[in-house]
């Protein structure tokens, strides 16, 4: 769905409390009372001198229309709905913030990146595309435009160390491409009350020999999804486990989105596994990417990686209702909060707002949840030093095809809803998190007990471990797409989840060698590597300090562990 913002001078002026558009600190003042307040990580006196340098950086842009883009979730509605309006009172620069799909995002910014013409001044793109970006040279290196062409409109007080996220826009170049506008986790989600129970305790420990816990691993994680699934709980059966498998776009989402990295596929390295990533996809020392398969070196159709299918495809038919199977990403997505599953490996922290609705069976009257997030359980494969999740980092991009004043006008609007003046306000409507300042701030402690551990997470040590696709990625658009394809070959059963691993590592080499071939993404672009076996990269690995590909392990299911949910929140706070 497309919304074109752009409010009249008599709706901001309603907005804002009155007064005249464009009368810039007038505005902002009224902007703060009504819409900011103490919700800032800033003073007033601070808020008032963010402001101040917002008028006046804009004032040769006063009049100009720019047009910006991203895709469509609560944080970006605020934006669209409530700061672009904001932006063009106080500034003068007139913003239209488009909302549409994501796949639509991406499309328009491969259609701009293709033809050098301008369609938006400004993307707010996954940082999934940094090594996409880092590789085209299509994209503007903010840290050279901060320094050069955009200093001028670059915010003294931007303050680029406080946004948690810097680590995934910064590419192997030392440069950072994107700036984070908004970010949220995959994390296990379980039913805390049913938990605590004490028949329902009792019953596990007397069937499994151990505590009912938070799974740390997936043997852990699957007795408990065999446990719950046919129970009786609260008067009905429920579910030990949630997913979807409709072969279908969202699809490829579940596992490029880190599924893989929970099983242990790839190397050990933060954000992201080096020289072999969660995807697969393996880069030599100068971070080429030389192969996906496992004959060059990769590990997309490794032991981890298939062991990881397998086991998708084995819960998803055993311990989930049989509706899952032909769901998608958005039908599956609010299913537990209909009170009848009891845990699920990871869901997207994005929809904590609909998790924490009053009325809702899985949340208390007094409007605390009687649900958590922990950390997600990993697999057999996985090892201490290898990222365990995904995080999702929407990043303003700027094109080098648009022209610079323009860009520089998107830039102050991009940095303006990012500012410590509003980050906190608009954290508190989209819980996205991209500042340590908004983190810490008071108002988030205060909200902790009705976000089901959503701020305890994120202001643990444990979220490090949490990353979105990295740099071994080299074209993500062209790439992305191919795994739906073969995860849903798996989950309809017209493969075995070896056969679809092998056809993806193989579709994923042919874009590879097409991208060597046409040499586009000059001295960093692929350069696949000659063919062997498992064994013989194994031991190359293991002889260089690294672990992929990892031979198979003869038994997948270790010992399973799990950890008291209220002893892990206090190892955290330590």
């Amino acid at each position: 769905m497309r919304r074109h913002i752009l409010a009249s001078t008599s709706v901001l002026a309603l907005l804002l409390g009155g007064g005249n558009a464009f009368a810039g600190m007038d505005e902002a003042k009224a902007f703060l009372d009504k819409e900011i307040g103490d919700m800032s990580s800033l003073d007033r006196a601070g808020q008032e001198a963010e402001m101040q340098w917002f008028v006046d950086a804009a004032k040769p842009f006063a009049g100009m229309d720019i047009k910006v883009v991203s895709e469509t979730i609560t944080t970006h509605d605020y934006e669209s709905k409530v700061l672009a309006p904001a932006f063009t009172a106080i500034t003068g620069i007139k913003v239209t913030h488009d909302l549409i799909g994501e796949g639509d995002v991406i499309e328009k910014l491969q259609t701009q990146m293709q033809s050098g013409e301008n369609v938006y001044d400004a993307y707010v793109n996954d940082s999934d595309l940094i090594g996409t970006h880092w590789r085209y040279q299509k994209a503007r290196s903010l840290t050279d435009w901060m320094a050069n062409e955009g200093k001028d409109v670059t915010n003294p007080n931007l303050d680029v160390n406080d946004f948690i996220g810097k680590s995934f826009t910064t590419a192997p170049d030392g440069k950072m491409y994107q700036l984070p506008d908004q970010q949220f986790a995959n994390l296990y989600w379980f039913r805390y009350d049913w938990f605590n129970d004490e028949k329902n305790k009792a019953d596990f420990k007397a069937k499994y020999g151990y505590d009912l816990g938070v799974p740390v691993n997936w043997s852990a994680y699957e007795d408990i999804a065999e446990f719950f699934t046919g129970r009786e709980v609260d008067g009905k059966k429920v579910f030990g486990h949630m997913d979807y498998g409709k072969k279908d776009p969202s699809l490829g989402w579940r596992f490029t989105d880190a599924w893989l990295s929970m099983a242990g596929n790839g190397d050990k390295g933060i954000p992201n596994g080096k020289p072999v990533d969660e995807w697969g996809i393996k880069v030599d020392d100068h971070d080429r990417p030389v192969g996906s398969c496992v004959a060059r070196g990769g590990d997309t159709n490794g032991p981890a990686s298939v062991y990881s299918i397998e086991k998708y495809l084995e819960w998803l038919k055993k311990y989930a209702p049989a509706a899952a199977q032909g769901m998608t990403f958005s039908e599956a997505g609010p299913v537990p909060s209909q009170g009848e599953v009891a845990q699920q490996i990871f869901t997207y922290t994005a929809f904590t707002a609909d998790f924490v609705k009053d009325g809702l069976p899985i949340v208390n009257a007094d409007g605390t949840p009687k649900w958590r997030f922990a950390p997600s359980p990993h697999g057999v494969y996985w090892k201490d030093g290898m990222k365990l999740g995904y995080q999702d980092a929407g990043s303003w991009t700027l094109l080098k095809s648009t022209p610079d004043d323009r860009a520089k006008a998107a830039w102050l609007y991009a940095q303006f809803v990012t500012s410590k003046t509003v980050d906190v306000k608009k954290s508190h409507v989209g819980l996205t998190f991209i500042r340590q300042s908004t983190l810490d701030h008071k108002s988030f402690t205060d909200r902790a007990p009705k976000l089901g551990g959503l701020i305890e997470f994120y202001r643990s040590p444990a979220r490090l471990q949490w990353s979105p696709t990295g740099t071994n990625v080299p074209d993500y658009p062209k790439l992305a797409q191919l795994w739906w394809q073969a995860i849903g070959d798996a989950s309809s059963g017209a493969k075995t989840a070896q056969e679809a691993m092998d056809s993806l590592c193989a579709e994923q080499e042919k874009v590879l060698e097409r991208l060597e071939r046409a040499g586009v993404q000059g001295d960093v672009g692929p350069k696949l590597a000659e063919e062997h076996d498992l064994e013989y990269w194994n031991k190359d690995a293991v002889s260089k300090g690294n672990l992929a590909p990892q031979l198979k392990i003869e038994n997948e299911k270790e010992k399973p562990v799990t950890v008291n949910y209220d002893e892990l929140v206090k190892s955290w706070q330590k």
